[in-house]
């Protein structure tokens, strides 16, 4: 799957057709055009100049937000099932004590969850200092400033990306920005604080907002844009309550006309909702009949119905729990979008496409999010659902940023702001039905900030944001509690333990966190 581009300078540059797997810019990937995403031959490359000499290397940073380590069984179990709004699900004993732990407390250090992210973050931080590194000193490849700034800008994103999540996931982390001669020196890098990695995060993300388009050419759909690090840093900002600056970012990308609510909340997951004007990134993925799984992402497949025959759709992992079911108010279409039924003895359901789901499946709940059109598991010839795009970073997150964040700076106009911004995500999730969702009129911050904070649990709700939310609240041990969590201990379990393994291999240089 390599192609040899000769470009004009004489340079030879290898370029993976199938590595364009990258984040949203606001482009439509065609419902049955699975097989076209991202590939490229000698007759169609958009750029064999100047103006994309270091997608050779690049594109290695893209891809590697598909691997096991990113986006798959560990991140959906460290980010999702950890919380109280899912929890394992598939059978008591699949994947064993690691997993069992991840969804009842405690963690240990010996996780292999743990270490598969730890490598799976770095894996993707090394190839986008790589990438930067080729940009600096490769003086064979010819190319403008701005299209040097502009590579930099897509690997300083994606960098500030991994490490957003690494922080979030265990605190202190080593702060790599460089590649090393002898690569078992990196092993002996020691950890940098949160607060500096929060600044080395803002850095990266500061850079790239200011060097990356606003939008690309329909061909390279899913390279990171000037929204989606605007986005992402409207995020990093809310993390550390820098609440101003938070609303600013929100506001920014709120303001570029580049994303609306205009896509509706049913269509956003569908196959045909991806790279819609409520994409600001996402992990692209595709498939083909001769091609079902090797360029794509086994992220739906973990989330997948577990049964047989036209039912083994997957492991069945990440099973909405009866909390979040609970949480809903009455009537809010939201619900059986995000929440796939199994059919009883009493009550059939049926699946989006009108399937009816079979009785006695092991989960009463699916992830309805990652639910593959059957159309196209039929001309694939797989049930797995590997070319399901995985949404990290939505528009309504953006809105209900800015909603948060005007909230806390308070004042009568901000709070204003906030519940209007609040309302906006409500109106597209009713979906034009009376009666149902209704404005929120709250007046005071108290008020505002408890619909705001249930509001996000229920829009986002399955999408990896929940256990971060309420460890930042402030709220994950009454929440965990009450969920039947009660192993969870918040001066814990808020952080993973450092995985032993890399403390082994840094001969001690790395440090355990606390409780651990």
């Amino acid at each position: 799957m390599k192609k040899i581009f000769k470009f004009p300078t004489t340079i030879v540059i290898t370029v993976s057709i199938i590595m364009m797997g990258c984040f949203a810019s606001g482009c439509k990937k065609g419902f049955l055009d699975t097989q076209r995403q991202g590939g490229y031959d000698a007759d169609n490359y958009p750029y064999p100049g100047g103006s994309g000499p270091y997608d050779q290397f690049i594109f290695g940073a893209y891809n590697e937000l598909r691997s096991f380590n990113v986006h798959s069984q560990a991140f959906i179990t460290a980010t999702s099932i950890r919380s109280d709004d899912a929890d394992k699900g598939s059978t008591p004993a699949d994947g064993g004590a690691a997993a069992i732990d991840m969804d009842n407390f405690p963690v240990t250090p010996s996780n292999s969850f743990g270490n598969a992210l730890w490598l799976g973050y770095y894996s993707l931080i090394n190839k986008c200092n790589s990438t930067i590194k080729e940009v600096n000193t490769n003086t064979l490849i010819v190319a403008t400033d701005p299209i040097k700034q502009q590579t930099i800008g897509e690997a300083r994103f994606l960098r500030a990306y991994a490490y957003f999540n690494m922080v979030r996931l265990f605190g202190r982390v080593p702060l790599i920005d460089s590649l090393f001669t002898n690569p078992a020196l990196q092993n002996n890098v020691p950890q940098s604080s949160s607060a500096q990695l929060y600044a080395f995060i803002e850095g990266d993300l500061t850079f790239a907002s200011n060097n990356l388009p606003l939008s690309w050419d329909a061909n390279f759909a899913g390279r990171a844009t000037r929204g989606a690090a605007t986005g992402l840093l409207a995020k990093v900002y809310l993390y550390q309550q820098k609440w101003q600056q938070a609303m600013d970012a929100a506001n920014t990308v709120m303001s570029s006309g580049q994303y609306d609510l205009s896509t509706s909340y049913d269509r956003i997951f569908r196959e045909e909702g991806e790279n819609s004007r409520e994409s600001v990134f996402e992990v692209q993925a595709t498939a083909s009949a001769s091609f079902p799984t090797s360029n794509g992402v086994q992220y739906a497949q973990i989330q997948g119905v577990r049964g047989s025959g036209a039912f083994d759709m997957g492991w069945g992992w990440n099973s909405p729990s009866t909390m979040l079911e609970a949480a809903y108010e009455p009537n809010d279409p939201r619900k059986n979008r995000t929440i796939l039924y199994t059919s009883t003895a009493t009550t059939t359901y049926q699946s989006l496409y009108g399937e009816v789901l079979p009785l006695a499946l092991p989960n009463p709940r699916y992830n309805n999010k990652v639910y593959t059109n059957p159309v196209l598991r039929n001309s694939i010839g797989n049930r797995f659902g590997y070319w399901m795009n995985i949404r990290v970073l939505r528009y309504s997150d953006v809105v209900l940023m800015y909603a948060e964040a005007a909230n806390e700076v308070g004042g009568a106009t901000n709070l204003t702001n906030a519940r209007n911004a609040l309302n906006s995500v409500r109106l597209r999730a009713r979906n034009g039905v009376a009666g149902v969702l209704p404005d929120v009129t709250a007046a005071d911050q108290v008020s505002l900030r408890d619909a705001i904070r249930k509001e996000r649990r229920i829009e986002l709700a399955m999408e990896h944001e929940r256990f971060f939310d309420i460890v930042r609240w402030g709220i994950a041990q009454a929440a965990m509690g009450a969920a039947g969590k009660t192993n969870f201990s918040s001066s814990r379990d808020g952080l993973l333990p450092i995985p032993q393994t890399q403390i082994d291999l840094s001969a001690g240089v790395l440090t355990q966190n606390p409780g651990y």
